[in-house]
């Protein structure tokens, strides 16, 4: 029998959770963000500004050399993809406690910040960059392989989240995390495709809005997917108070099948 929410339910409980609060969720993406927007716009005009002294140098003899080998933009891009990625992971986690606990206080620079800390940080940087390598390799062959790959990854942040929540995991492993978002997406990578694709809707209305309309739009997305790891992982990796230890990781064949 399937007792998953479909995704009206799992919208529909979106919905509920920000009814009244919207002003939190709000903040909550939307300072990181802006945040990150001015951090990269100043990296990245500090690049522009180093690379125009140095064509106007006087040692300076070919002035395509940078743009023909792009690493530069390669290097920045790729640096704020990570920032972006933990930023984004911070702001999900949160909104999975919130969800979790719906009286939650939201500290919107704290809270979407949370990754940046001991706890996370190590664990979610191994997680992108290992998430990042396996897509790659799998895109090689098709980009198929790859959006698909990517998508029975995607639940990776979460259990890394509720395993460390458990003190008896001890020291969680990011591979571990991965192969295990694997297998809770068996069976599990078209709804959540699906669910994706239902927003597209919603990306129209942020694109004829000239964007304005992602204010509401986004928070409402990421609340929707926080939940849907909530529904399928069934609080198999998550301790509430008085709860006995749940699933532990099997360290056996964890390159298997990657």
């Amino acid at each position: 029998m399937n007792d998953y929410k479909t995704r009206a339910e799992l919208k529909g409980d979106a919905k509920d959770l920000l009814r009244g609060r919207w002003k939190d969720a709000v903040l909550l993406n939307l300072i990181p963000n802006l945040i990150l927007l001015v951090v990269v716009a100043i990296a990245a005009g500090t690049i522009i500004f180093i690379f125009r002294e140095s064509v106007n140098s006087p040692g300076f003899t070919d002035p395509y050399t940078y743009d023909n080998t792009g690493n530069g933009g390669g290097s920045g891009g790729t640096f704020s993809g990570l920032i972006g990625t933990l930023i984004s992971t911070g702001i999900s986690f949160t909104l999975l406690d919130w969800y979790r606990q719906p009286s939650r206080v939201i500290r919107p620079l704290r809270d979407a910040f949370q990754v940046f800390t001991r706890r996370y940080l190590l664990g979610c940087f191994l997680i992108w960059l290992l998430i990042s390598i396996f897509t790659f390799l799998w895109a090689l062959l098709l980009i198929i392989p790859g959006i698909v790959k990517s998508i029975a990854y995607s639940q990776a942040y979460f259990i890394y989240k509720d395993w460390t929540s458990q003190p008896e995991n001890g020291k969680v492993s990011a591979l571990d995390c991965i192969t295990e978002s694997r297998r809770l997406m068996d069976g599990h990578k078209m709804d959540y495709f699906m669910l994706q694709l239902s927003f597209i809707g919603w990306g129209l209305v942020g694109l004829i809005t000239l964007g304005i309309g992602f204010i509401w739009i986004i928070p409402y997305m990421n609340t929707t997917f926080a939940i849907f790891y909530d529904d399928l992982s069934k609080g198999q990796y998550y301790l509430e108070e008085n709860d006995e230890p749940g699933y532990q990781p099997d360290a056996d064949g964890e390159w298997e099948n990657f």
